[in-house]
């Protein structure tokens, strides 16, 4: 009997169909964000400037340093990866020789992204860049006192949208267009609801051209603080849910934008009763918004059982978030997100109907032995499986395939 063999059938044991679990898997994609290749620096000819509270560490070998180099680190990243998955992608990242301002971007200048797409087989997704420019140098863009600069941003959020729904169309899958500006105040200041009343109406003017929602999906991300915003925040979690559920977009929950303590699984039963889709943005705070690569940690696994034992995996796309200068580029690709994948395999493992009924009967005896002996069982030999099934290395091969790739690169 093989390993998996012997796996499925002490899962068998507890009523579960390992069988269901892998096929359920391998239609969950996960959106993978192009800027763990090259620390968040970006690909525009411009001169540019860090802010927003974006600061990847480390001097690691091997950084991309154009279009070229980035879709090859990607393409070796999504073969170590099983399954069917997408690329976040940021308005930053064009691929053209033309200098265009945030205000004059327009498709042809992402068009090799698409192209590409479609060879690989992937969807795309997009973000506006609302950092990392001299017009951000304040921390403030959509919510600046500054009309000729809030309009500036307005029309670089209009023309992603537009990008964005191209790409969708090209693709034949919706592309989300996320929306996440950095501003906010260092101090405490005096007057928060006219910086909130000025987002709100920028938003409102920005997201009022009309796209079809097959294409295009519009998402707004909050955040709790950041470098330089430490006293406000004025896209704060409160303002973005409301405004997600008044206005009908998706609402981004970013793993790293909320306090260290909360509970950020606990979040997602309670906003999708008002919210018909959420978008997860995966990641692994540490003291600040740091952007870890994530581990197979209670965290993770939180998130990840919360999707199942509520049934939100129709409803929530789930997209990576994090950069990590101090390693390996690739390897954090491929091992972050087969950690997402993982955690997502054990919650479709869990005996859900006996942990319900165990709970519904109050019976908070039973639902603890199961939730405990059940870590017992071989999760490991189940994974194995769905990586061979993709052709896909695990253990020592993958760390050999991974260790190999980052030499052939470390001399960039």
């Amino acid at each position: 009997m093989s390993t998996y063999d012997s796996a499925k059938a002490q899962f068998a044991d507890w009523g579960i169909d390992t069988e269901a679990a892998l096929e359920r898997l391998k239609t969950i994609p996960i959106s993978m964000h192009c800027w763990q290749g090259d620390d968040v620096v970006g690909f525009e000819k411009r001169t540019g400037t860090s802010g927003g509270g974006i600061q990847a560490t480390g001097n690691y070998p091997g950084r991309a340093r154009n279009p070229d180099e980035l879709r090859a680190d990607l393409e070796f990243a999504y073969s170590m990866i099983p399954g069917s998955h997408r690329l976040n992608l940021h308005a930053m990242y064009l691929d053209t020789d033309e200098t265009p301002d945030r205000d004059e971007i327009e498709y042809a200048h992402f068009a090799p992204w698409v192209d590409w797409a479609k060879a690989q087989g992937i969807g795309l997704d997009f973000n506006p860049t609302f950092f990392a420019h001299e017009k951000a140098d304040d921390n403030l863009t959509l919510s600046h006192p500054d009309k000729a600069i809030r309009d500036f941003w307005i029309e670089h959020g209009k023309r992603t949208r537009e990008i964005a729904a191209r790409m969708g169309e090209e693709l034949g899958s919706a592309c989300i267009n996320n929306i996440w500006v950095p501003d906010g105040y260092k101090d405490v200041p005096v007057d928060r609801m006219a910086a909130r009343k000025r987002l709100q109406a920028a938003l409102d003017e920005m997201l009022a051209p009309a796209h079809d929602r097959a294409l295009l999906l519009d998402a707004v991300e909050s955040k709790l603080f950041g470098i330089g915003v430490e006293a406000c925040t004025v896209g704060s979690h409160e303002f973005y849910m409301g405004y997600a559920i008044r206005k009908g977009t998706l609402l981004c929950l970013d793993m790293g934008h909320f306090h260290p303590t909360e509970n950020i699984a606990d979040k997602l039963s309670a906003c999708a009763l008002s919210l018909d889709e959420i978008l997860l943005h995966v990641s692994r705070p540490m003291r600040w918004d740091s952007d870890h690569v994530i581990l197979l940690n209670d965290d993770i696994q939180g998130m990840a059982n919360e999707l199942v034992s509520g049934e939100m995996l129709g409803r929530t796309h789930i997209g990576l978030d994090f950069f990590d200068a101090t390693i390996s580029r690739t390897a954090a690709w491929a091992i972050g997100t087969r950690n997402m994948q993982k955690a997502l395999l054990r919650a479709l493992l869990l005996p859900l109907e006996r942990l319900r009924k165990a709970e519904e009967s109050l019976d908070f005896s039973i639902r603890f032995m199961l939730t405990e002996e059940f870590k017992d069982l071989p999760f490991g030999a189940v994974w194995a499986e769905f990586c061979a099934r993709a052709e896909v290395p695990a253990g020592t091969a993958l760390i050999d395939r991974l260790d190999a790739y980052q030499a052939s690169v470390s001399g960039r």
